[in-house]
C-alpha cells in the first residue's frame, strides 16, 4: 500500500486510526497492538498476499532463535546461534535479491547456463531484514530485553517503517509501544503529525512526481540527449529521489506522531553538505547509523590506523551501494562515494581552505553526477550519458522536459488570475520555476521535523496544511511508487 493513495487516505489509516486508539480506550492494550500488528500486515500484503509468508516467516525465525540465544549458557553456542540468524537473514536476502544477479555472472565469466529465476523482491525486504540483523546482534550483546512475539512483530512490522525506513531499533520503538501515555490520543501530536504528513505528501505529488517525469523521459531514450537537456535531465533526477525520499520520511514521521509513536529522522536537507561525510551525515541517516555500529565498527573503524580506516570506509560503502541493488552500476556507485569521502578525509585541510560555496558545488556537483550512475539501469548506459553530454551540443529544450512542468492547475491559475499569465506565454518560464524554486528549497528551507516540533496550532498553519492536502489528493493519479520501494 502507498501513502499517497486514496485507499491509505481514505481508508486504511483512519480505521487503524479509529481502531487502535478506540481499543486503548478501553483498556484493551494488547488487543490493541494486535490490531495494529494485523493493520500492519494489510498494509504490507495489500499488492502481494505471497509477501505475507515472507515476513511472517523472517519475523518467527529471528524471534525463536534471538529466545534460544537468551537462554544458552555456552559462548560458544551463542555465537554458533548468531551466526545461524545472520545466515538465514542474509540467504534470505540474497536469494530474492541477488540470486539472478549471481548466476547471470557466473554465467556470463565461467560460460554456464543456469536458468535465472526472475523472483519478484518482496517489498522492504532491505529494510526489515536489516533491521532484524541489529536485534540479533543486540540479543547476542545482551542489549535487548525478553519482549513478547507480538511486541517484536510490532516493531519489525510497524507499517510506516516497514517499506523504505528508517531502520529502527528495537530500543527506540518497544518502550513506546508500554508507555500508557502514548496509548491517549493527543491532539497536540495529531496536529503535529498531520502537518508533517501534509508536508511530505506534497513534496512527493507536487515536486518529486513532477521532476520524475521529466527524468524518466529522459532516462527512456538518451539518443536524444545533449548538452542542455542531459543536464536538465541529470538535475530532475537528483530533484525527484530527494524529494521522494524526503516525502516519504516525512509522511512516515508524521504518521507515527499523530499515532503518538516517535520514529528517528532520516533525512536532514542533505543538498546543503560542504563535504561527502556530511552528506551521509544527514543522507538516509539510519542506514548510515547501521553500517557504521554494525560492519564499520566491528571491521577496526578508524582504530587500526588510516590504511586501515581507509579500507574500511571502502568496504561500508561498496555494500552500500549492493545494498541499494543487484547492478554493477550501484556497486561502482558505492566505490565512488567511498573514494571521495577517503579523499575528502585524506586532504582536509586543502578541502577546509576552501570557500565554503566552492566545497558545495563540488559535493553537488558529485552527487549529482552519481545520481546519473544510480539511476542508470547499467554502467554503459552512464557512460553514454555522459558521451551524450560532452558532445557539448546544445540545443533548445526538449518540449518533452517542458511540457512536464506544465501542470493542469498552474495552466488554469494562468488563464484566469492576473499577474500570472506569463506562465503560459512562455512555458520555459515554468520550467525554470521548478527548477530554481526546487534548489531554493533544498537549499534554504528548515528541516520539517523541526518544524513540526515547533508547530503552534494557528489559521496559518491550518490553512497550510489544509490547502497542501488538498492539492496533493486532487493531484494523485495513478500508480506512483517511491524510489526507495526498489531497493
Amino acid at each position: 500500500m502507498l501513502f499517497n493513495s486514496y485507499v491509505f487516505i481514505m481508508l486504511f489509516f483512519p480505521i487503524c486510526m479509529i481502531g487502535y486508539f478506540g481499543l486503548n480506550h478501553l483498556g484493551k492494550y494488547t488487543l490493541a497492538q494486535l490490531f495494529l500488528f494485523a493493520m500492519s500486515l494489510w498494509f504490507y500484503g495489500f499488492f502481494n498476499p505471497s509477501y505475507l509468508l515472507i515476513i511472517l516467516g523472517s519475523i518467527s525465525g529471528n524471534f525463536l532463535i534471538t529466545r534460544w540465544m537468551g537462554k544458552t549458557q555456552s559462548e560458544k553456542w551463542k555465537k554458533a546461534e548468531l551466526v545461524i540468524a545472520l545466515l538465514l537473514n542474509l540467504g534470505m536476502l540474497f536469494y530474492y535479491k541477488y540470486y539472478d544477479f549471481f548466476l547471470e555472472n557466473l554465467n556470463m565469466i565461467v560460460g554456464t547456463d543456469f536458468a535465472l529465476r526472475h523472483l519478484l523482491l518482496p517489498l522492504g525486504i532491505s529494510f526489515f531484514t536489516f533491521q532484524q540483523i541489529s536485534y540479533v546482534v543486540d540479543a547476542y550483546r545482551g542489549k535487548t530485553e525478553q519482549y513478547t512475539f507480538l511486541e517484536y512483530a510490532s516493531f519489525v512490522a510497524y507499517f510506516p517503517q516497514l517499506i523504505a525506513g528508517p531502520i529502527v531499533t528495537h530500543d527506540e520503538l518497544i518502550p513506546q509501544f508500554r508507555d500508557p501515555l502514548k496509548k491517549r490520543f493527543q491532539w497536540d501530536h495529531f496536529g503535529q503529525g498531520l502537518y508533517m504528513f501534509a508536508m511530505g505528501l506534497a513534496k512527493k505529488v507536487l515536486l518529486a512526481d513532477v521532476f520524475g517525469v521529466a527524468a524518466n523521459w529522459g532516462f527512456a531514450d538518451l539518443t536524444q540527449l545533449d548538452a542542455v537537456n542531459g543536464i536538465l535531465v541529470s538535475l530532475a533526477y537528483t530533484f525527484q529521489i530527494y524529494f521522494d525520499f524526503s516525502g516519504y520520511c516525512d509522511m512516515a514521521i508524521g504518521i507515527g506522531r499523530m499515532m503518538n509513536l516517535d520514529l528517528p529522522v532520516n533525512f536532514d536537507s542533505p543538498y546543503k553538505s560542504l563535504t561527502i561525510e556530511e552528506f551521509w551525515d544527514r543522507w538516509h541517516k539510519t542506514l548510515g547509523r547501521f553500517l557504521t555500529q554494525y560492519i564499520y565498527i566491528p571491521l577496526g573503524g578508524n582504530r587500526k590506523g588510516q590504511v586501515r580506516t581507509y579500507v574500511n570506509i571502502l568496504i561500508v560503502f561498496i555494500i552500500s551501494g549492493f545494498w541499494h541493488g543487484a547492478q554493477w552500476a550501484f556497486v561502482l556507485w558505492g566505490i565512488l562515494h567511498g573514494l571521495f569521502k577517503i579523499v575528502n578525509r585524506h586532504w582536509s585541510k586543502f578541502f577546509a581552505a576552501l570557500h565554503p560555496a566552492m566545497n558545495w558545488l563540488l559535493t553537488f556537483s558529485f552527487v549529482n553526477f552519481t545520481w546519473v550512475l544510480f539511476r542508470s539501469e547499467s554502467i554503459s548506459q552512464t557512460l553514454f550519458f555522459l558521451r551524450q553530454m560532452l558532445k557539448l551540443e546544445c540545443g533548445p529544450i526538449n518540449e518533452n522536459i517542458v511540457s512536464a512542468f506544465q501542470l493542469p492547475e498552474i495552466v488554469f491559475l494562468g488563464r484566469h488570475l492576473p499577474g500570472i499569465e506569463l506562465l503560459n506565454a512562455y512555458p520555459n518560464l515554468l520550467l525554470w520555476v521548478f527548477y530554481g524554486g526546487a534548489l531554493a528549497l533544498v537549499l534554504s528551507a528548515g528541516n520539517t521535523y523541526e518544524r513540526m516540533l515547533c508547530y503552534k496550532p494557528s489559521f496559518r498553519t491550518m490553512a497550510v496544511t489544509v490547502i497542501l492536502l488538498v492539492w496533493s489528493i486532487l493531484s494523485l493519479s495513478g500508480v506512483s511508487t517511491f524510489l526507495y520501494f526498489n531497493f
